[in-house]
Parts: structure tokens; C-alpha cells; sequence
């Protein structure tokens, strides 16, 4: 078995760590820098965050060189942009400061869209113009074998509000647009005509499922909706900051999400049930992976140190199943790493029964919402992101 990374440490632990006094090191959590929790066998005894000292261990290495501060905040550091739309703290997922978990108990992607979108008592969904042409049947038969990202990248130009330059329109006359792009994309990723149809039962339909299927997608899409600045969400608003369409911004965003650390990892999570159904072995197939050296998708998330909230929310609700309670059990046990939201779209998807790529549908078609938002979002700055690189090649020459 392989040692797990502790989540938390004790007071001297901590201290040592950051190389400070006790009374240092009380400072830090008085001023909200470390996080702390109760010990679970003495609630007098107070446990400190790993994730957050060592986070402030690499703000220390930076000190006060402003080059090396910039370049660890592209790798889970400081915040480098503002925003209203997304919180993350302390385990908990928040929309406009709303907790994401109890929303997705009710609401639908519809709602969370005109939360995002800050649409206040506006529906966009309501006008007759959110709902998108239907797809010209050559071309929509002739882009059925691409993958997903590419075949919604090839059928998002034929939506008129996706070729709609953003740049300087007041936003309220982009929602209806951007309600149609989020019908298309539910389409296009399903591999279906779009509808006017509630999103979820859009999706439901086109995969043959019951109210209690439809159920389960719409929580999870509520629960991908947003999350912060990762990197399609990034590379959103780099785009949007150009002034570029809303389906210029879903392009990037897209392209962002099928690579193999982002929304891709859903299809790395897909082989490792497949090896373990195979084995019928969970734990042969992660130790083997671990001497090996090799990860082991769908779980872990430096967000969520305590385990992700989505995933969280969504897992139990599925049905009992020897493959996936297995592979969690043994990886909180050998890593203490617990589910992602990545591990829980594969599960749905198989609970389901769902088409094979349905997990990268439902991420695609939530997260559309949030890249949107963080799209209207940046627009409104006005200001190009154009970061600096540190030159690492030969001499100039003279």
C-alpha cells in the first residue's frame, strides 16, 4: 500500500513545515491564510490545512519577485482575475453566492444560466428567437463520426447568434443568443435536432431515459455549470477579451475541455472501469498503476482537500455497483483521495446506461453556462488579457 498525502497537520507539523513559530503560524489562520480543523479525537486540538500551507510555503519562495509570483499563479496560485460569478472555499461550491449543491436539488440548468448570466427578472429561454435553426440534415449526418468537441466546434457556426460579434452590444442583448448557443450545444452534443425543450429533458429524450434519468442529468448539470477559472474557462475570456462572438468564446472553450487533463479526463476515468471490470479486481488495478507511477484518473482535486463537492452530491443517488464502489473504497484507503466529478459523470453515465462520450456531453453542455457567463463577464472589462512570456531561448543575436 502506498502512503497517503495528509490533508491536515498538527500545529508542530505546520510550523515546521512553513519554517515559522507556533505563534506565526496562529497568525497565518487569524488572518484566513490557513484553514483549520477540529482534531477528530480531541475537539480541543486544533489540525491545519496542508493544501493551504503548502500554498503559502510557494507564496514565501516568490517573496517579493514579482516575475516568479506571476508564473506560480498559473499553476493553482494566487488569483489572477476578479470575478463575481464562481466561489470555491472551504470545500463548498458557490454560484453568485449561492451553494451550487442545494441548487442542483431543484433548479434547472435554465435557472442557474439566468443566475450566471445575471439576468435578474429577464427568461431569454422565453423569446422565440433562443431556440436555434434546425441543422441542415446532410451536414448534420456528414458530422456524426466526429468526436464531440469537434462535431459541436463544426455545428455552432450554423447559429446565427454564434456569429454575432459581442463587442461593445449592451449584454442584455446577447441572452436570447446565448440561450440558443446553450440549446445547440445540448443538441449538437447529444447528436440531436435542438428543441425548446428544458435542457435536461432535451438530453433525456435523446438517451431513452425515465423522469428519475432526467433527474440525474439535471443535477449534473447544474453541477458543472461553473467553476471558477479553470483552464477552458480562462481561455474563454482570454477570447472574449478580444471582442471576439459568444461562439468564438464556446470555440475556445471547447478546445480547452477535450484535452486530457480537463474534460477529457472523463474518457481516462471510462478505461479505468473497464480494467477493473475486467479484473473484477479493484485494488490489483490501482496498486498496479501506482508501481507503475502512473495516476489514476477521476480522483483528487486540490479544490476540494475534503473530497469534491459535486461529486459528493451526485454519487450517492446512484444505484449500488460493484465496479465503482470498489475502485472509491480503494482509493480512500491506499491514497485517501476521494471521487471527482470527472469519476461521478463516467458513473452516471453508466447507471444510465447512457451512450459511450455521454460524461463529455454533460460536462460540455453545463459548462457552456459558465463559459458564457465568464464571457459576458469579461466583456464588460474592456481591457485585452495579454500576459508577458520570460524568454528562455538562445541570445539575440546583433
Amino acid at each position: 500500500m502506498m502512503s497517503s498525502q495528509p490533508t491536515f497537520l498538527d500545529a508542530p507539523s505546520a510550523a515546521e513545515s512553513l519554517g515559522v513559530s507556533k505563534a506565526t503560524l496562529y497568525a497565518y489562520v487569524s488572518r484566513g491564510l490557513i484553514r483549520t480543523h477540529e482534531a477528530p479525537d480531541d475537539p480541543r486540538r486544533r489540525l491545519y490545512s496542508a493544501q493551504d500551507i503548502d500554498l503559502l510555503r510557494t507564496r514565501k519562495a516568490t517573496g517579493r519577485r514579482p516575475s516568479d509570483a506571476a508564473a506560480a499563479s498559473l499553476d493553482w496560485g494566487l488569483p489572477v482575475l476578479s470575478s463575481g460569478i464562481t466561489l470555491i472555499d472551504g470545500g463548498r461550491l458557490s454560484y453568485r453566492g449561492q451553494d451550487a449543491t442545494r441548487l442542483a436539488q431543484t433548479a434547472t440548468i435554465e435557472d442557474v444560466a439566468r443566475l450566471l448570466w445575471d439576468c435578474g427578472e429577464q427568461d431569454p429561454f422565453a423569446n422565440a428567437k433562443s431556440l436555434p435553426p434546425a441543422w441542415d440534415r446532410s451536414i448534420f449526418e456528414a458530422l456524426g463520426a466526429l468526436p464531440l468537441t469537434e462535431r459541436c466546434q463544426s455545428l455552432l457556426p450554423l447559429v446565427p447568434a454564434g456569429r454575432t460579434t459581442a463587442w461593445q452590444r449592451d449584454t442584455r442583448h446577447l441572452w436570447t443568443g446565448a440561450a440558443a448557443l446553450l440549446r445547440a450545444v445540448a443538441a449538437a452534443a447529444s447528436h440531436t435536432q435542438p428543441s425548446g425543450e428544458p435542457i435536461h429533458v432535451h438530453l433525456a429524450r435523446a438517451w431513452s431515459q425515465d423522469a428519475a434519468g432526467a433527474d440525474l442529468i439535471r443535477r449534473a448539470l447544474v453541477l458543472v455549470a461553473d467553476h471558477e477559472l479553470n483552464a477552458s474557462a480562462f481561455a474563454v475570456r482570454v477570447v472574449a477579451s478580444t471582442g471576439a462572438s459568444l461562439g468564438a468564446c464556446l470555440n475556445a472553450g471547447l478546445s480547452g475541455l477535450s484535452g486530457p487533463l480537463h474534460g477529457g479526463t472523463t474518457s481516462l476515468v471510462e478505461m479505468l472501469f473497464d480494467e477493473v471490470e475486467t479484473t473484477n479486481d479493484a485494488a490489483s488495478v490501482i496498486d498496479s498503476r501506482l508501481r507503475r507511477g502512473e495516476g489514476v484518473p477521476g480522483f483528487g482535486h486540490p479544490l476540494y482537500p475534503e473530497g469534491d463537492a459535486r461529486a459528493s452530491a451526485l454519487l450517492p443517488l446512484l444505484p449500488n455497483d460493484h465496479s465503482r464502489d470498489s475502485l472509491v473504497e480503494v482509493m480512500e484507503e491506499t491514497t485517501g483521495k476521494r471521487p471527482t466529478i470527472d469519476f461521478a459523470l463516467v458513473a452516471i453515465r453508466r447507471a444510465l446506461r447512457l451512450p459511450r462520450g455521454s460524461a463529455l456531453a454533460l460536462f460540455a453542455t453545463g459548462r457552456t453556462v459558465g463559459w458564457i457567463a465568464h464571457a459576458l463577464e469579461q466583456r464588460r472589462d474592456e481591457k485585452l488579457i495579454r500576459p508577458r512570456a520570460r524568454y528562455t531561448g538562445p541570445p539575440a543575436q546583433p
